[in-house]
């Protein structure tokens, strides 16, 4: 617990650590132990994953047994489902880890509830089932079925608030999982399930843009902090669960006075010596500006120099174009990935939820140490996500990034060939560190290209806006635009042309001219 979200917590509820990646960051600690817990969500949020993997985190990280009572799917489905977590439940089972509890209805026998049913004979199973493992957590998917078991509704309250009192005695912490029909209406199904926990956490699986986004919320911790508001989470393969706290990071990267080459030279005279060893960069423009030569060049110079290694995730080319580019420019990708220097990662952006994505690339960071991060192109990524999704992304990439104290350049396409008012859509801008601007400017017929340096913090930076050029060779980049202003925008207007104009309705001859306007100066304009 860190930032302006500090208190006191001497005196804050004793928790137990769920191991879930990221859920401990949000709830300060894990779930309120000794306690029992509501997760409520629709169809599809990952209840019953949840309520596992509870178990499971704790078998593999605590080494403490859990029991799992299940009202709807059988211990033998449950088992297989989760086998895709390489979750080895049976191997739990005949290790005395894991023990359940069936409590589905046989669909060979016909049960008849009577208006004096009620949960004794299952508690009775749930206790024997907690002594025989000695466990320490208990899961139970999913309440909403004992509804069908208690006629009297009002019945169901007395006995889900005796399940969960049975449940505290017994000295285990315990989660319910519940069903509810509305993304953001009523807690629970029935209305009655929140009133009987201790606290209570809610699964979405929100249908946004024709997009999916799971996130989580905890909607109350009784006696006890928790951060506030929804975190995007995903289900991978092999871990589960993982939450994304964006929350969680802390501005307490270190700042490097260290700088590195982009890949050209006069690029790096334009940023004061080139960038910063822990800076996040922005190359914006239109396409075809030469974004991705800019990467291309960036990458090379990191892989040349020596003890440098680069990773560049790709979004809007193939690995063969990408290659065959550099090789264009002069530039033999295939040899520096054989020597290890470089690693290229291509993948379409529909390919997987932008959650997904992260967690692959922070991954992929962590194994191969990277010392420069190239994208190519966030404009993709934004494509296929929401706004909130995007910007979430982009956080959560950059805070990752400088927390290993690896530069970072970004790309995106602007929505405008020649200009506009915003760098991109989203207005990521004020993240990075600093921002390249690239753009055509049209002029005497033909189209041109421009480069300017919009932000370098901590840094004095050229201003101007630089004409440049692409080769066989790559990007060279010449003088400044002196006759042109608005160029950004995207109305160039030729200022210095219409100042020669009324100069020659003051002087008759290029005599006259030239004792106010030198010819050296006049060959810039």
């Amino acid at each position: 617990m860190s930032g302006f979200g500090k208190k006191n917590r001497m005196n804050e509820f004793e928790k137990l650590e769920t191991k879930i990646e990221g859920f401990d960051l949000i709830s300060y600690g894990g779930l309120p132990k000794g306690r029992t817990t509501l997760i409520s969500g629709t169809a599809g949020s990952a209840k019953t994953i949840f309520a596992s993997q509870f178990l499971a985190e704790g078998i593999l990280k605590a080494d403490e047994p859990g029991v799992f009572v299940t009202f709807e799917e059988s211990p033998a489905e449950i088992c297989k489902n989760m086998m895709g977590f390489d979750w080895d439940i049976r191997s739990w089972e005949e290790n005395g880890k894991w023990a359940f509890v069936d409590a589905t209805p046989s669909p060979e026998i016909e049960t008849v509830y009577t208006e004096n049913y009620d949960l004794g004979a299952l508690l009775a199973r749930i206790e024997y089932a907690i002594k025989k493992v000695n466990a320490k957590r208990v899961s139970i998917d999913s309440i909403g079925n004992i509804f069908t078991m208690l006629p009297e509704s009002s019945n169901v309250r007395n006995e889900l608030h005796r399940l969960s009192i049975a449940i505290k005695n017994m000295g285990v912490t315990a989660i319910m999982t519940a069903e509810r029909t509305d993304e953001y209406g009523a807690i629970a199904r029935y209305s009655v399930e929140e009133f009987v926990a201790d606290n209570v956490i809610i699964l979405r699986n929100v249908l946004e843009d024709e997009k999916r986004r799971r996130t989580i919320e905890i909607l109350k911790f009784r006696g006890t902090f928790h951060q506030k508001g929804e975190f995007p989470f995903t289900v991978t393969p092999g871990k589960g669960i993982i939450i994304i706290p964006l929350s969680a990071m802390e501005l307490k990267q270190k700042s490097s006075n260290i700088r590195i080459s982009s890949g050209n030279k006069k690029l790096d005279d334009m940023c004061g010596g080139g960038f910063f060893r822990d800076s996040i960069v922005l190359v914006s423009g239109a396409t075809g500006t030469g974004k991705t030569l800019t990467v291309t060049q960036f990458m090379a110079q990191g892989a040349l120099s020596g003890n440098e290694r680069s990773l560049l995730f790709a979004f809007e080319e193939s690995r063969e174009q990408l290659f065959r580019n550099a090789t264009g420019w002069g530039i033999d990708f295939e040899s520096l990935e054989d020597q290890g220097k470089i690693m290229v990662v291509c993948e379409y952006p529909e390919s997987a939820g932008l959650e997904d994505h992260l967690i692959e690339m922070k991954r992929i960071i962590a194994e191969y140490k990277p010392t420069r991060i190239a994208v190519d192109s966030l404009s993709a990524l934004e494509r296929v996500s929401t706004l909130k999704s995007y910007r979430e992304f982009v956080i959560g990439l950059t805070g990752f990034i400088k927390q290993k104290e690896t530069v970072g350049l970004f790309t995106s396409t602007t929505p405008s060939l020649l200009g506009g008012t915003s760098i991109t859509e989203t207005h990521i801008s004020t993240i990075t560190d600093s921002i390249i601007l690239l753009r055509y400017v049209e002029a005497y017929g033909e189209m041109r290209r421009g480069l300017t340096v919009l932000k370098m913090r901590g840094s004095m930076h050229d201003k101007e806006i630089r004409e440049f050029s692409i080769d066989g060779e790559g990007m060279h980049i010449g003088k400044p635009f002196r006759n042109i202003s608005g160029i950004l925008s995207g109305n160039p207007t030729f200022v210095v042309q219409n100042e020669l104009e009324n100069l020659g309705n003051l002087f008759k001859n290029d005599d006259d001219i030239n004792k106010i306007i030198p010819e050296s100066e006049r060959e810039n304009i």
